[in-house]
């Protein structure tokens, strides 16, 4: 039998549905059998059989809990993986080069001779490809050529972060492939985001690879990002009597990367002005006192941000509190009062460039109007047009979804739990 004959077969079988059950629980497997089928299917269409075995690998998406917009400036966050993600189908390659198939897209090709960074390739998936494997590389790292054919159920510019998924997922094919799994998550959390900074050309901190590489519900202090503080936290939301929400407005990310540049940039030019590279190095305190100079020299909104830093950093270390004891009514207004200081201070609600496109305000609104002393609401991930994270009462959770769907259209309310794995080789766990 040929290699996908073989895993298609294994498929049908059932001798991944534990694998799966663990991945995306037991309600899920049919489904994921059937995914994952399609893909090795995919795979064959575009690259024809392969010589060996074909190997399958997943990268989660992951929802921010607490921590907006603190890991740029080595702040605390609090996240967790989700149950979408992007999946490979991966075979080894004798050829010095790299193709990925995403579904839907055009393949993308790297040389293995050719890593240097690409000027028209930025804001692309290729980019990302050739920062991995040019990080790899660089920390003496094995790199080998490949052919994966990849498919994401993970959403686009919904602040699950679709794009640092991909990028673990690269990492996780390169690590597994070449180097014998060698590599730490929290190292390929690294590569991950060198390669978006670097090659993608996008300033993002941290929170993103490192929440879908290690997985499970973290608490990550990135005081030194080197070598940061990762916890992970033994709590069962599902356990709570509250479904986790995601609304997608249906904003559009793609021209607002200066939106989100200039929330870190701000930040920084604040820590600057105090004399030290990052707001963490300084404290609410002395930016208080400094205020008649700083809004003067970078302006109020640079303050707010860095006045938001401050109190979320903080707030995290209290969600935790409030988790691990157990007491979900103190974690959800901590929640509510997440969102008002992205709201009010950090401003990343809606796009000053588009005033006019107001959705997440309108989302936040309505999940107010049905949760109020009930659930909690918040800005979700980057912001600006993207989605919305919501705790609500399973109770509530049909007219909730009927209420935002007839706003929103339906299947923009997202019901998501939390994934115990981050990105993995499946035939390993």
């Amino acid at each position: 039998m040929s290699p996908s004959s073989v895993l298609l077969k294994k498929l049908s079988d059932g001798a991944y549905d534990a694998r799966f059950a663990r991945l995306y629980g037991e309600e899920q497997v049919a489904v994921q059998r059937a995914r994952y089928a399609d893909a090795v299917r995919g795979f064959v269409e575009t690259f024809g059989e392969p010589a060996g075995e074909l190997m399958l690998c997943s990268a989660p998406g992951r929802t921010e809990i607490g921590g907006n917009h603190t890991d740029h400036n080595h702040g605390r966050v609090l996240a967790g993986s989700v149950n979408l993600d992007v999946i490979a189908v991966v075979a080894a390659s004798d050829a010095a080069r790299i193709r990925v198939q995403s579904k839907g897209y055009p393949m993308d090709t790297v040389l293995l001779d050719e890593l240097q960074p690409v000027a028209a390739e930025q804001n692309h998936s290729a980019s990302l490809i050739r920062g991995i494997a040019a990080r790899f590389a660089a920390l003496g790292l094995s790199v080998c050529g490949f052919d994966a054919y990849t498919t994401s159920d993970v959403l686009k510019g919904s602040g699950l972060s679709s794009s640092a998924a991909f990028e673990v997922l690269i990492g996780v094919i390169l690590n597994h492939l070449c180097n014998n799994g060698s590599v730490s998550a929290e190292d390929i959390a690294k590569i991950a985001q060198y390669a978006e900074n670097v090659y993608f050309g996008k300033p993002s901190g941290l929170l993103d690879q490192m929440t879908s590489s290690v997985g499970s519900i973290v608490t990550i202090d990135f005081a030194d990002t080197e070598k940061p503080v990762i916890k992970k936290l033994d709590f069962d939301f599902a356990a709570t009597g509250y479904a986790l929400c995601i609304v997608d407005v249906g904003g559009n990310h793609a021209d607002l990367t200066h939106e989100y540049a200039a929330v870190p940039d701000e930040m920084h030019a604040v820590a600057n002005a105090m004399g030290v590279s990052q707001l963490r190095e300084t404290s609410y305190e002395a930016v208080l006192k400094n205020i008649p100079t700083l809004r003067e020299k970078l302006g109020d909104r640079a303050v707010l941000r860095a006045l938001h830093f401050f109190a979320e950093n903080e707030r995290v270390l209290d969600e935790v509190a409030a988790l691990k004891a157990g007491d979900f009514e103190a974690f959800k207004k901590l929640i509510i009062a997440s969102g008002n200081s992205s709201f009010e201070y950090l401003q990343n609600v809606y796009a000053a460039c588009a005033v006019e496109d107001q959705g997440m305000s309108l989302a936040l609104a309505l999940a107010q109007h049905i949760l109020d002393g009930k659930g909690a609401w918040r800005v979700h991930g980057g912001g600006f047009g993207g989605t919305t994270q919501n705790f609500v009462p399973t109770a509530l959770v049909p007219a909730f979804r009927e209420t935002v769907e007839s706003v929103f259209g339906a299947g923009s309310c997202h019901i998501l739990h939390i994934r115990p794995f981050g990105g993995v080789c499946v035939d390993k766990i």
